[in-house]
């Protein structure tokens, strides 16, 4: 299965989303997210990857209705911003509340059509729905490898992880072991790899280093 906007795996996942923004609005749970500070603790897992770059451009793959461009600049940053987003409703949204100009850009689509010095993923991984768990696991590696050709300099993603305890998971979730999901990246993208679990919810951030990339 390839990327395409229109393909049944993006049409489901684009259906879901367009039916949170219409229930909740430019909200958290509009992102499927469950509330506005478990939603900036995941923000927060990307500052490393921009940290002293402030000027750096950045793709968001899942933009949503742009809240992560919203949190980089309250924190400082003013590089050029592309959300990159699957669901046309987001990205009208967006351009709604943001606006679109020189530092920033809204776009309809699965795979970015430029590079930056660095891409993001965030939540985009989580919910597969009906779909099998190995054809959603091929969508993720494809789509991280999506990331890691977008970001001159680095990209970061994160996903619902197996260390979260067996009763609180959802079958139209999409969970993956942290360690395995690490070496993956070792072995694929240089040793420049961090893993983070630490800020207290059920998943965990991949944050990648480009200048350590390895041949695919």
């Amino acid at each position: 299965m390839s990327n395409s906007i229109d393909s049944p795996i993006l049409q489901q996942v684009a259906a879901h989303y367009n039916s949170k923004l219409l229930t909740h609005g430019s909200t958290s749970q509009g992102v499927d997210w469950n509330d506005l500070r478990s939603h900036e603790l995941r923000h927060r897992q990307f500052l490393r990857l921009v940290e002293g770059a402030p000027d750096a451009s950045l793709i968001d793959l899942g933009c949503g209705f742009g809240d992560f461009l919203r949190f980089l600049r309250q924190n400082g940053h003013r590089g050029r911003f592309v959300g990159y987003d699957i669901t046309p409703s987001m990205i009208d949204k967006a351009r709604e509340l943001y606006g679109e100009g020189d530092d920033r850009h809204w776009r309809v689509g699965a795979v970015p059509s430029e590079t930056a010095d660095f891409a993001i993923a965030s939540g985009i991984f989580n919910v597969k729905g009906d779909v099998p768990g190995a054809d959603w696991g091929d969508y993720v590696l494809r789509t991280i490898d999506v990331l890691a050709q977008s970001g001159r300099q680095g990209f970061g993603f994160n996903v619902l992880s197996m260390s979260s305890d067996p009763d609180r998971r959802r079958p139209d979730l999409y969970y993956v072991e942290p360690a395995e999901m690490l070496s993956y990246c070792l072995s694929r993208y240089g040793r420049s790899v961090a893993l983070l679990q630490d800020y207290g919810l059920y998943e965990f951030t991949i944050i990648v280093r480009r200048h350590a990339l390895a041949s695919a």
